[in-house]
């Protein structure tokens, strides 16, 4: 049985659970390209860098959770089948061929500001919507992003 939200359109409804999963699924793509990293990065600053990764990876996981039950709440189905990200991620591919610690976090902070720019573009898109609570969440996973951003930035010379 679906869960009867007063006060909330139908179409900002809809636009959150379009909204909610597009950053479900770059989210995901963006913790996968996170332990591809975590994985496969060497040289000055491994270990120190190879504990954040841990960190940052986890703040995603945390988020998707969120974000995907926030979804379910909202009556939609969350979509996070490594198919529909493979073909839906907004974020460019990340390259598998990188092994040095600078060369992962450049990558990695290129795709975390690209998610930051999707994830304000749709608290606006919710909050216009007329849903406060999903550009709410929005606005948590924002933050989040932009401190695990300034993070992995700060290891860069």
């Amino acid at each position: 049985m679906a869960v009867e939200l007063k006060g909330l359109s139908d179409n900002a409804r809809k636009t959150s659970i379009s909204e909610l999963n597009g950053r479900l699924i770059d989210s995901i793509a963006l913790a996968m390209a996170v332990k591809q990293a975590h994985w496969n990065l060497r040289g000055p600053g491994f270990i120190g860098v190879h504990e954040l990764l841990d960190t940052v990876h986890e703040n995603l996981r945390k988020h998707v959770d969120t974000m995907a039950e926030r979804v379910q709440v909202l009556d939609g189905a969350a979509v996070g089948t490594a198919e529909r990200v493979s073909s839906g991620s907004t974020l460019s591919e990340y390259p598998t061929d990188l092994t040095k610690v600078e060369d992962h976090l450049r990558a990695l902070c290129e795709r975390y500001r690209a998610h930051g720019e999707k994830l304000r573009a749709a608290i606006d898109a919710t909050d216009e919507a007329g849903d406060a609570d999903t550009a709410d969440l929005l606005t948590a996973v924002s933050r989040t992003v932009d401190k695990d951003l300034w993070f992995m930035s700060s290891n860069l010379a």
